[in-house]
């Protein structure tokens, strides 16, 4: 059996994890506007995210993406603040501890880029996420940070790094 890793994109891995967040969204009733489902990089995620001082990653499980998340600088802000980037996991992936290793490997490397803050959006029926956030040090903050586009996630944290 093939170890589980966590590794950066390759231009390979677009229409995968194109798929694999599409998938997520779907399965938990998101909205298709104004979410990342709709989002152009979406179907070109090796591109979007190969400029400098982002990255994104994937979880290879045997040759098969079942999650992924980024970091890049926050969108119309004006501050050296990231924003946590679609981070989805389908539901293989879940409870394994995974996402807590993909924070991390996500909110380190925003470390090294020197990102002094670290942003994210969801919707507030993610409550597992929510949870993963909160025990990863995310805090609650009463408006949106930046501009993203993602006018339907109505629940923002942040995050001192």
């Amino acid at each position: 059996m093939q170890e589980v890793v966590i590794r950066e994109i390759r231009p390979a891995d677009n229409e995968e994890v194109a798929r694999v967040v599409r998938e997520v969204l779907v399965e938990m009733g998101v909205p298709k506007v104004g979410t990342a489902y709709a989002d152009a990089a979406l179907d070109r995620m090796y591109e979007t995210y190969d400029v400098p001082r982002a990255t994104y990653f994937v979880i290879d499980d045997g040759g098969k993406i079942i999650g992924c998340a980024g970091v890049a600088q926050l969108e119309n802000y004006d501050g050296n603040v990231c924003e946590l980037q679609k981070m989805y996991f389908l539901k293989a992936a879940r409870g394994r501890g995974l996402g807590a290793k993909m924070m991390e490997t996500c909110l380190e490397r925003a470390r090294e880029f020197g990102f002094e803050k670290c942003y994210l959006e969801t919707m507030p029926y993610m409550e597992d996420a929510q949870k993963l956030y909160k025990k990863a040090g995310f805090d609650y903050i009463d408006a949106p940070m930046g501009n993203t586009g993602h006018y339907s996630c109505p629940v923002w944290m942040l995050k001192t790094l």
